[in-house]
This record gives C-alpha cells, sequence and structure tokens, in this order.
C-alpha cells in the first residue's frame, strides 16, 4: 500500500499532545492532534487509513466510551489508550473490550514509537486485505455486467478496476450500441463515488439557448419564467460522476463553457455571482475521433485532453463474435423475465446465423433481437431475415469470425485443450495454432 498511514491522537493536554506528535514525526511517521471525540469522530470512517491514539480522560466523551462507538465502526481499527496512574484497572478492561495496547504516563518517547509501529503494521495488512476483497469483489461485478470472454473484454475489465480507486477523467470511445453508459455506469458504481449520484447528460439532445439553464442551474428571477432556483446537473453530480454522452455534438459555446468549469471546478448559478465548488468524476463518450474532430474546427483540442486524462476504447460486437452466443442467451433471460414468456428454444441454425452477422447496431442490436426471438417476431427481421451489409463481406473473413467464435464457445464450454480438440474432432496441435492466430486465451485451458 502506498498512500502512508496516519496516527491520529486525542489528547486534550497540548503538551502531551505536542509530545507525542513530535515523537512520531521525528521517527517518519505521520501524526495529527485533536482535542477531543468529537472532533475525532469526523475524521473517521470505515476504512480509516491510520490508527488511533487516545487519551482515556477526554472532555464530554471519555476513551472509553469513544473506544466503543470506534469499535462499533470498525472492530479492526487499533486504538492504543493513555492511562494515568490510577486507570490501569480500566486500560485492563478496555484491552477487553477490543484496545489494541494501553500506555502508562510517564512513558518514553521510544515506548510511544514502538507501541504505534506494531499497530500501523497490523492496520496496513488489514486495509491491504480489504482493498484486494474489493478488488476481487469489482472483478466479479463487471463481469457479470460487461460479458464476454474475447480478450477485448478482459482487457476492458481489468482497466476499469485499476482506474475505479481513481479520481481521474474518463473518455470512452465506441460505436453506437457498444455500451458506452453502461461502461460509464460500471466505472461509477466500483469507485468511491458510488454513493453520490450518476448524471448522464445527452449533449446532442440539450438546446443551446437552454443550456445555461439545464447544465449549471439558475436563481430565481434570472430570466422570464424561472420563478425558483433550480440546481443544474453538474452541480447535482457533485460526490458523484458526471457522464457527458455523445460529447462530439456539443456546440462550440457550450464546449467553452464547459472546459472552464471543468479546469476550475466551479461554477455560477444563471443570475447568481456566488461561486460554488464542484467535485464530480467526469465520464465522457464519443462515437468519433474527437482529434480529428478538432483538426476540423469541430472540437476544442484544449477540451478533448482535459477530458481524456484516461481513454476506454470499446470494441464493436463484429470483433468478438466469440461472446455473441454468450451475450445472447444472457439477453434472452432479461428478455424473458421482462416480456413474462418463456425462453424459446434457438436451433444451432440460428446460432451461426448470428455469429457471421454483421451488427451495424452492435450490442444494442443483439439485445432488440433477443427481444424479438422472445416475442416470435423475429422473421423477417436481421439476422433471420434479407437485410444485408452496406458492402459485401469476403467469405474468408466471414469463415474465419465463425471459426473463432466456434473455437471460443467451445473453450468455455468443455474447459481443457484436449477435450476442446475432441469435441471438435481437431488436432490438439491445430487447435492450439488456431487459439494463437486469433488471439484467445489458452491460460485457462488444461493441456
Amino acid at each position: 500500500m502506498s498512500e502512508a498511514l496516519t496516527v491520529l491522537i486525542i489528547e486534550d493536554g497540548p503538551d502531551v499532545a505536542l509530545g507525542c506528535e513530535q515523537a512520531l514525526q521525528l521517527d517518519g511517521i505521520s501524526a495529527a492532534c485533536v482535542g477531543s471525540a468529537e472532533q475525532a469522530r469526523r475524521r473517521l470512517g470505515r476504512d480509516f487509513r491510520g490508527i488511533i491514539v487516545s487519551d482515556i480522560r477526554l472532555p464530554k466523551m471519555d476513551g472509553m466510551a469513544f473506544l466503543r462507538e470506534t469499535l462499533a465502526l470498525d472492530p479492526e481499527l487499533p486504538v492504543v489508550l493513555i492511562t494515568g496512574h490510577g486507570d490501569v484497572s480500566i486500560a485492563v478492561q478496555a484491552m477487553k473490550d477490543g484496545a489494541y495496547d494501553f500506555i502508562q504516563k510517564p512513558f518514553p518517547p521510544e515506548y510511544l514509537v514502538e507501541v504505534v509501529r506494531r499497530a500501523l503494521e497490523k492496520r496496513r495488512l488489514v486495509l491491504e486485505v480489504r482493498d484486494l476483497r474489493r478488488q476481487l469483489e469489482q472483478r466479479d461485478q463487471l463481469e457479470g455486467k460487461l460479458i464476454g470472454l474475447a480478450p477485448s473484454m478482459q482487457k476492458l475489465r481489468a482497466v476499469l478496476v485499476g482506474l475505479a480507486s481513481s479520481a481521474a477523467d474518463v473518455l470512452i470511445h465506441g460505436e453506437t450500441g457498444t455500451g458506452k453508459e453502461l461502461v460509464a455506469r460500471c466505472l461509477h458504481e466500483a469507485s468511491s463515488r458510488r454513493q453520490g449520484n450518476f448524471v448522464a447528460i445527452n449533449c446532442g439532445g440539450l438546446q443551446e439557448n437552454l443550456f445555461d439553464s439545464e447544465i449549471f442551474g439558475h436563481e430565481a428571477g434570472a430570466y422570464t419564467g424561472a420563478a425558483k432556483r433550480r440546481i443544474g446537473k453538474i452541480e447535482f453530480a457533485s460526490g458523484g460522476t458526471l457522464f457527458l454522452d455523445e460529447i462530439e455534438s456539443m456546440p462550440l459555446p457550450m464546449q467553452i463553457k464547459l472546459l472552464r468549469v471543468l479546469q476550475e471546478r466551479t461554477l455560477e448559478r444563471l443570475g447568481s455571482n456566488t461561486t460554488i465548488p464542484i467535485d464530480c468524476r467526469v465520464i465522457a463518450a464519443t462515437k468519433d475521433d474527437l482529434l480529428e474532430l478538432a483538426a476540423r474546427g469541430g472540437f476544442r483540442n484544449d477540451l478533448y485532453y482535459r477530458l481524456s486524462v484516461a481513454t476506454l476504447a470499446l470494441p464493436p460486437l463484429r470483433e468478438r463474435r466469440e461472446d455473441i452466443r454468450l451475450l445472447f442467451e444472457q439477453f434472452l433471460l432479461q428478455a424473458a423475465a421482462r416480456h413474462q414468456r418463456p425462453v424459446p428454444e434457438i436451433p444451432a441454425g440460428r446460432i451461426q446465423q448470428l455469429v457471421g452477422y454483421h451488427w451495424p447496431g452492435n450490442v444494442r442490436e443483439l439485445r432488440n433481437v433477443a427481444d424479438r426471438c422472445v416475442l416470435g417476431i423475429e422473421s423477417g427481421s436481421p439476422p433471420f431475415g434479407q437485410a444485408q451489409a452496406d458492402g459485401p463481406t469476403p467469405l474468408a473473413e466471414t469463415v474465419e469470425a465463425f471459426e473463432r467464435a466456434l473455437i471460443s464457445d467451445a473453450m468455455r464450454r468443455h474447459g481443457s485443450l484436449a477435450r476442446t480438440a475432441e469435441a471438435l474432432v481437431v488436432a490438439k496441435t491445430t487447435l492450439h495454432d488456431k487459439i494463437k492466430k486469433y488471439g484467445l486465451d489458452e491460460s485457462s485451458q488444461g493441456s
């Protein structure tokens, strides 16, 4: 864990507090002092990154009451108590109640440092385990929402887990229907901002004359018809995530106003001169190449670089055909529950049609096909109808896409290389070469 842990000292005696703080800081340990349990409360949380050193005798709430309250919040938070000569019996009881240790006044600074270092190491291990568990939970949640075994999807989930704990703004690029808003929501829910609001703005759907009011809010009387104060969408997203969809369609005058807000992290409601601080993570999404658009004068370069601290490229469905069957089965279940219909049987020939289709509408179109199958109205519509792609698809490309998807599906169902080769009636060496050719993940397979 790279983040330094802190010792929170609770001591109402200024001389003792200063002595403890200086002793720890001279030994390279971060420390901060407060004079009461009430002040300490404001700094604590379930995952407080540090330990507590507290005097037993404090104004208003004593150290024992504070100990019980703290351990109820986090039973694994080390609390070291400082006691006077007559408080030893109380300290012994505190140890039984869950205190990490106690130090009796007067004590040498070296002893305080020794106890604190042990407590910090224990806390470090606890937090590392919690962080690991959290990452695993995030990964499992992402696998349930961002379905897919294709290497591109596995990489995407790994990147999202890495970004979840950061405050970096993110730019998502992908074709229509690839799931840009879903990815943005997953990133929000996996972050520390998940308790805040997720506010989505379709930049292409805002009228320029309503931009200021919708985005920044307004005060009562700011313009004709503004009878009440209105909180804008950016302000509403403070503490959470602001999702800017179709950012490429935002008019240039709006881009200038947005850029200033993102740079300064403040805004002013329409009709007000009061500056309001904004604390939100910004995730933008686009289907266009913003740098190319900027070169043509259709997008601001400075806004692009402000938004693209981290970038995510979502693969189109035609580049992850091995996931089509898995996705389609999931969408069938969801559609059956939504429409209160039984899950239909899908013949193998139709699965082949799904895999061979060009999917211009990507995952969104596949979901719609699943809905039509559940409702029994799929005939005559792509991919089961006669609609064709804009241009002919080369035979070799179609054959390779189908082969890649077939191998991937067989690997998922059979587990080992040997069983997969047997099921596909192909030599293991041939199968190994094809797995390598198509960039499939063989690491999870047996020999």
